[in-house]
């Protein structure tokens, strides 16, 4: 008995090779891939009805496809995450019409500038450059609608310390902090590129708050240890979220600067890895045989074929560098895993130095190890150390012995 006849893709005919290609090469298992060509394969059907034929596609059509493909589903409404890749394969094709940018108005001309003086001359991380622009935008905005083209004539103290009045008004004292700093960053922009006539950042009071009330949170050294355990090294997956701990939780690495490193930057036969920290600063530190051999064992049998220098990579199609929230997330399910409360990577870092002080190594060498540029970051740290703060603490005035 023969099997159903194959349908045919429609106006998709010409790409559904091409498309195979493009799957094959972003990592898609021989599963996943033919579920996909069976989008495609609607898709181009749902165009011969729906789509005149002299019309090149365009990003409203593939809308209305979707549309049309969650109105067949009548019990529950699809994900339609299928329809991703189809979209990034015709763009990248250059099948799909993208509308001309607009031309830039005078807010986005100048946050272009800010956006490459962070990066250019201050040399901020990514996600440091997006929090400024963000904040950046909302204020140039507010001032644009207010005052049109005129949005930076005039500009005074006041304007500054009322916008930063409301957005306070709705966050954390940590966060409002942070407000602080990003609007100063884009005034001294400003100033020191003439578009103001003085520099408007010395009129933005401080947000009140003392610097290290805080006591750092960290869980014991045996909980790292299960966590760490918790991996299953039989499976790929396993193999990299457990080098990933490693690196955090025995050299103190950031969540950034683990998905930074690079193949080029282990020396495997100095025993050395380069990290590029903050600023672009970068610093060689040892690599403990332990956490080498679980790199090892992930570059080996578990890392998948890509271009990509980096060292981890996601794991499911499409295979690209992983992104620095992606450690948390691999912190977070090992929580969950050993059955304690979730936590993220930088409480392991906060554990290292602890553990670091309690062994008896000094506040300047556990600078060293998290390359902190000021050393009172570190001095936090000495606080968790409650039986030596004990040793001592003076008794209080009038205290019963």
């Amino acid at each position: 008995m023969s099997g159903s006849p194959r349908r045919k893709p429609g106006r998709m005919v010409a790409h559904i090779e091409p498309f195979r290609e493009w799957l094959r090469a972003a990592g898609y298992t021989p599963g996943s891939t033919r579920g996909l060509l069976m989008v495609m394969g609607q898709f181009g059907r749902w165009m011969q009805a729906n789509v005149d034929e002299s019309a090149q596609l365009t990003m409203g059509d593939l809308d209305a496809f979707v549309a049309w493909m969650r109105s067949r589903f009548t019990s529950r409404q699809p994900r339609l995450r299928s329809t991703d890749p189809l979209v990034a394969y015709l763009l990248a094709a250059g099948a799909i019409a993208v509308p001309p940018a607009p031309l830039p108005g005078d807010v986005e001309v100048l946050l272009d500038g800010f956006r490459r003086w962070m990066i250019d001359e201050r040399g901020l991380a990514a996600g440091t450059v997006l929090r400024y622009e963000n904040t950046a935008r909302r204020f140039l905005n507010e001032r644009h609608e207010a005052r049109g083209s005129e949005f930076i004539t005039g500009l005074n103290a006041r304007d500054v310390v009322g916008f930063l009045v409301v957005e306070c008004g709705r966050v954390s004292a940590g966060s409002a902090k942070g407000r602080v700093a990003e609007l100063r960053a884009l005034l001294r922009y400003l100033f020191l590129h003439g578009f103001t006539s003085r520099s408007l950042a010395v009129a933005i009071p401080p947000v009140a708050g003392w610097h290290g009330m805080t006591i750092p949170k960290t869980i014991t050294a045996a909980r790292i240890e299960e966590l760490i355990a918790s991996c299953d090294t039989a499976s790929a997956t396993g193999r990299r979220d457990r080098a990933v701990m490693l690196l955090v939780a025995r050299l103190g690495l950031r969540s950034v600067e683990v998905v930074n490193m690079e193949l080029d930057d282990i020396d495997w036969r100095c025993g050395e890895i380069v990290v590029r920290g903050k600023a672009r600063r970068d610093d060689r530190m040892p690599l403990p045989f332990e956490v080498g051999a679980a790199i090892t064992a992930y570059l080996v049998s578990g890392r998948p074929a890509s271009v990509s220098r980096r060292v981890f990579l996601t794991a499911k199609a499409p295979i690209e560098p992983m992104p620095p929230a992606r450690v948390n997330d691999i912190c977070r399910r090992a929580c969950v895993r050993v059955g304690i409360g979730r936590v993220g990577a930088h409480r392991l870092r906060h554990t290292l130095a602890s553990e670091l002080l309690r062994h008896g190594s000094t506040i300047v060498e556990v600078s060293q190890v998290l390359r902190h540029r000021d050393l009172a970051t570190t001095a936090i740290y000495a606080k968790v150390d409650l039986d030596t703060l004990r040793q001592v603490a003076l008794p209080w005035p009038g205290a019963l012995s």
